[in-house]
């Protein structure tokens, strides 16, 4: 059978690539050029000449800084989350009294209290125990809001595990410590993937956080070291977007190589 080339789909797809695509190249074409001629030319104009000046003056003015800052942050909340949801979704999935059940509702409250809302109490506990403008007291505030979605995701990924495979551990003599270390961290790796993507996402996109628990340059973030590509004389936009390529490398990355465990993670809360 001959195929018809279907035209309007052909329409279609081209006028979406160019939706998507003209962000990119506005994005991308502006870092490489300097900023009279981004000024001349406008954000559409081809570059004339090639330079990576952008990316080097970014690195003069703290980006370095605020890079490892976003850095240590968000390692920070992965390994606090990972130390902490796996333990607890497996007590909630073969805890057998009440208060599993209980403990797991009290995590899922934590979805419905957004973080605007207890910033301000929030400020006041972190600046009484001696945390503010300190990288811990904003690494404690983004893990414990990533806890209770992090909860919800490894609890459903390890309600899959069918009882078989636990009385089969049971009858090998394994026992707690054992069953959770060789059955279900293993067979929760999905699950697993997915919290750590999403604890990085959130600690590393977090802006308000940072902004009301930080002050100094010393404790700047990505997101806040933007800022200083704001003056009032203007606004460095090739600096601005420079910044932004380099901020999104990581996260780009991040999704390219756990892309299929973060889907697999989702589609699995719950049970099957």
């Amino acid at each position: 059978m001959r195929r018809t080339p279907n035209y309007l789909a052909g329409a279609g797809v081209f006028v979406w690539l160019c939706l998507v695509g003209l962000p990119l190249y506005v994005l991308l074409g502006a870092t490489v050029q300097s900023r009279a001629e981004y000024t001349a030319g406008g954000p559409l104009s081809f570059p004339r000449t090639f330079s990576l000046s952008n990316y080097t003056e970014d690195f003069s003015n703290g980006f370095g800084r605020y890079f490892l800052n976003t850095v240590i942050v968000t390692t920070s909340v992965v390994v606090i989350v990972l130390l902490l949801v796996p333990p607890l979704a497996f007590s909630i999935v073969r805890h057998r009294g009440r208060s599993g059940p209980r403990v797991f509702r009290l995590f899922l409250l934590g979805l419905a209290i957004p973080a605007q809302a207890v910033i301000v109490p929030m400020f006041y506990v972190i600046s009484k125990a001696g945390l503010y403008d300190n990288l811990i007291g904003v690494i404690l505030p983004t893990a414990a809001f990533c806890l209770p979605v992090c909860a919800l995701i490894l609890t459903g990924a390890m309600r899959d595990i069918t009882d078989e495979l636990f009385e089969a551990m049971a009858i090998d003599g394994a026992d707690t410590r054992r069953v959770f270390f060789q059955l279900v961290v293993p067979l929760s790796k999905g699950g697993i993937s997915t919290i750590v993507v999403f604890s990085a996402l959130q600690a590393w996109n977090g802006f308000l956080f940072p902004l009301v628990l930080t002050q100094s340059e010393n404790t700047k973030v990505l997101t806040l070291g933007l800022y200083n590509f704001q003056t009032q004389y203007g606004i460095n936009i090739p600096g601005l977007l420079a910044a932004v390529v380099l901020s999104t490398v990581p996260v780009l990355l991040v999704y390219l190589f756990a892309r299929r465990a973060l889907v697999q993670g989702l589609m699995g809360v719950g049970g099957k």
